[in-house]
């Protein structure tokens, strides 16, 4: 079996297929995503439980299914039924995966870079100097990224208050999260950390102490709109922000997804994608895992930036 790995929470997937990819070895494949459940989960004991009703259910009959996007279906639906992690799955590509480590999530996430202006698809100055920042769709390596966002954030350092738009964020680099954050603060800052189960190792993440250009700062307003699509990655950028005190957050609750994962092919259109990491919070002691980031303005995400502009009229010494 192959290995795969995509930045958490990106959920890359390809167009839908037209005709079902046929599975023929189904109980090698459940066997397969058990093994590397118990190995790699984040939660071991979890992982033993879940690997367990997996094989029960295959005795059983349950996946008896001819088609492989079928068969992804109802194993993924089993592997939430503990404890509804959303990054743990067997996700269905209807195109073959490459037999090699990220060849296919990279190459869809390059083409989502190119046709994203690098994943700043949007820079809009609103009324009374406030700008609007789209990140989407989702926050790429900051090996690729760093230009784009550092010419962005560079521009909307003029600005006085900013709007961070993530409604339509589904994740991606822990290390984008901490670049994006490093315009937004004054002093170095510890933004995150990362429990890896391999190794019982802890990351740290913080923003830098310098940065390329011009920073926004810590005082200015800022607000950051959520969506019910925002997830993994972007939901860091957006509860980092507020457990700081830093930013209001305008908008939906979350997807709540706070445990970055890798990928494993085990059939040429299936991936065992299973949380190796958890995130923890220095403010909360927690993460955003299940509950999602809930907004301090709670309001439907099309009408985030209306509500937002709204707010920012409202504060002293702005104009009506």
């Amino acid at each position: 079996m192959t290995t795969t790995t995509t930045p958490p929470g990106t959920g890359l997937t390809e167009p839908a297929a037209a005709t079902p990819v046929p599975v023929t070895d189904v109980p090698a494949i459940v066997d397969e995503t058990a093994r590397l459940l118990t190995e790699h989960y984040v939660f071991p004991d979890v992982a033993e439980q879940l690997a367990a009703l997996l094989r029960r259910r295959l005795a059983e009959g349950a996946y008896d299914v001819a088609n492989a996007e079928e068969l992804g279906s109802l194993v993924s639906a089993d592997l939430q039924s503990l404890n509804s992690d959303p990054h743990l799955r067997l996700m269905y590509h209807p195109e073959r995966v490459p037999q090699g480590r990220g060849e296919a999530a990279e190459a869809a996430m390059r083409r989502e870079f190119d046709a994203s202006l690098g994943g700043v698809p949007r820079m809009q100055l609103l009324d009374g100097g406030t700008a609007l920042l789209e990140l989407a769709p989702v926050l790429f390596p900051l090996a690729w990224s760093a230009e784009p966002l550092t010419a962005a954030l560079t521009l909307v350092a003029r600005a006085d208050a900013l709007v961070l738009d993530l409604r339509s964020t589904r994740g991606g680099d822990p290390d984008a999260v901490a670049h994006i954050c490093s315009y937004l603060l004054d002093e170095r800052t510890h933004l995150n950390t990362l429990y890896a189960r391999v190794g019982d190792r802890y990351d740290q993440y913080w923003t830098q102490p310098h940065v390329p250009g011009a920073r926004f700062g810590g005082t200015k307003p800022l607000y950051v709109l959520t969506g019910s699509r925002t997830f993994s990655a972007a939901e860091e950028l957006a509860y980092d922000l507020q457990q700081l005190g830093r930013a209001t957050v305008v908008g939906e609750p979350t997807r709540g997804g706070a445990h970055p994962r890798e990928g494993w092919t085990v059939h040429p259109n299936l991936e065992a994608t299973i949380p190796v990491a958890r995130a923890i919070n220095p403010v909360s002691g927690t993460n955003w895992e299940g509950t999602g980031v809930l907004p301090d303005v709670p309001c439907p995400a099309p009408e985030a930036v209306d509500r937002t502009l709204t707010l920012i009229r409202s504060l002293p010494d702005r104009p009506a």
